[in-house]
């Protein structure tokens, strides 16, 4: 086995898989869409996900789970938090000790029983040991236009994080950093995407430049308050996989988590997002550990309970200040 196989063939993974094609290095593309794989076999597209993109002719998508996982010793798990258990579901039964494992994912695993950290998901499900995730400001439209981005490997073993590294690091392109903290790193993912909402509902209402830079300090703070009583690093949030993800999210046009934030503002109806089930998931871990999340409560209270964004957002403005 050699190479890299990317599960899941959505807009950040197709983007992924071109990068590593476009080194030349061999890569396998999943995708449970007979139609997609076709196309990006036979068209070199993927115009449903990554609209005008030219795909690497060597990049060779497959329907055949076992296919790309009895070519490739690292996979990249790069599909929505809501399909995240049935899939490693089917990966323990094509997997082996030999693999590596790095998600992408953005949220907790949505699964029967309550959200789960993927990691602990994967450990549980298959034979894979050696497991890591991937997090920060590197969006599928950058990675797909070279845009200089960059991302950290977290892992518990040097050698999911080397490997990362050497298969994804694109001069020019994506840089890869490294951390040992994967359990701060998977926490920043999903605590950023719930945190982007609350400044997409600031920026939706008018609020103006004051409120969105006092928003984002006190949401890095909170998403600190709240991860390192789960157990991470303190300084984790702050880096690439937190505020990095943050930043990039309400900053660009692209993020579904901020779209929702300004809808939500203009009065439309609450949906899915990746950002809204890790928010309903970090409050149930907050309330569990009794850490105080006062945005995380105004968003899942306008997200999840139906709450006006007025109130919402009137009742988070009279919160009490605490030390900085």
């Amino acid at each position: 086995m050699s190479g890299v196989g990317i599960i899941g063939a959505g807009a950040w993974g197709t983007a992924a898989a071109q990068l590593v094609a476009s080194r030349g290095a061999p890569v396998w593309l999943f995708s449970d869409d007979a139609a997609v794989a076709e196309e990006i076999n036979t068209q070199h597209t993927n115009e449903r996900r990554l609209p005008g993109v030219a795909l690497a002719p060597s990049l060779h998508a497959s329907t055949n789970l076992g296919e790309v996982t009895g070519k490739a010793r690292l996979l990249v798990l790069a599909v929505a938090s809501t399909r995240v258990g049935e899939v490693v579901r089917a990966l323990g039964d094509v997997t082996d000790g030999r693999h590596l494992l790095v998600h992408a994912i953005g949220a907790p695993a949505d699964v029967p029983g309550g959200a789960r950290r993927v990691a602990d998901l994967v450990r549980q499900e298959t034979s894979i040991k050696r497991i890591g995730v991937l997090a920060g400001p590197a969006l599928a439209r950058d990675l797909a236009d070279r845009r200089p981005c960059a991302v950290v490997c977290a892992s518990h073993f040097d050698e999911v994080i080397a490997t990362s590294r050497s298969a994804l690091e694109t001069p020019g392109v994506l840089r890869v950093y490294g951390s040992s903290d994967l359990l701060g790193v998977e926490f920043s993912s999903g605590l950023s995407g719930a945190m982007t909402i609350a400044i997409g509902l600031s920026d939706g209402l008018g609020l103006g430049a004051g409120t969105r830079a006092v928003l984002i300090c006190r949401a890095v703070a909170e998403a600190t308050r709240l991860s390192t009583a789960a157990g991470a690093r303190e300084r984790t949030f702050a880096g690439l996989a937190g505020l990095g993800n943050l930043l990039v999210r309400v900053g660009s046009d692209r993020s579904t988590d901020y779209h929702l934030g300004t809808e939500l503002a203009r009065g439309k109806k609450p949906r899915e997002t990746e950002g809204a089930r890790a928010a309903a998931a970090s409050r149930i871990v907050a309330r569990r550990l009794n850490v105080r999340t006062p945005i995380l409560d105004a968003v899942c209270a306008v997200v999840h309970e139906g709450v006006p964004v007025a109130q919402a957002a009137a009742k988070l403005g009279e919160t009490s200040a605490e030390g900085e």
